[in-house]
């Protein structure tokens, strides 16, 4: 119960269910609302509820739903789904701090190891 009730999710849950209309949900499974307040789509209210049962994380929303939350865009991506380019990648959080973190070569959870300098660097001399 504790648990539950760090993060202030206890009022985001109170206020979601009292005045919260669903949106849509990602890919990830965070749930996105609004709350609509005065005129125009500009001055609702948008908030994320994210998914799962540890810290929130902001880097798990994708560029998409964090666009609509910040009111770039009128329409949320499940009603109007972004255009996406070929050379664009899927969406991924932050993994600093998790297994899946990006290790460089020589790091000492890849064992230590780095290939040799190749003696092609030369230090600047005034």
């Amino acid at each position: 119960m504790l648990r539950w009730l760090s993060y202030n999710r206890l009022g985001t849950h109170l206020f979601t269910r009292r005045r919260g209309e669903l949106v849509g949900e990602d890919e990830f499974g965070n749930r996105y609302y609004r709350a609509r307040q005065g005129d125009g789509w500009q001055a609702e209210r948008r908030w994320v509820v994210y998914a799962g049962e540890g810290e929130p994380e902001a880097s798990t929303v994708p560029p998409g739903w964090n666009a609509w939350l910040h009111h770039n865009l009128e329409h949320p991506p499940s009603e109007r789904p972004l255009p996406t380019k070929s050379w664009e990648r899927p969406h991924q959080p932050n993994l600093s701090g998790t297994p899946a973190a990006y290790v460089p070569p020589g790091h000492v959870r890849r064992g230590g190891q780095r290939e040799p300098a190749t003696g092609d660097y030369e230090p600047w001399r005034p």
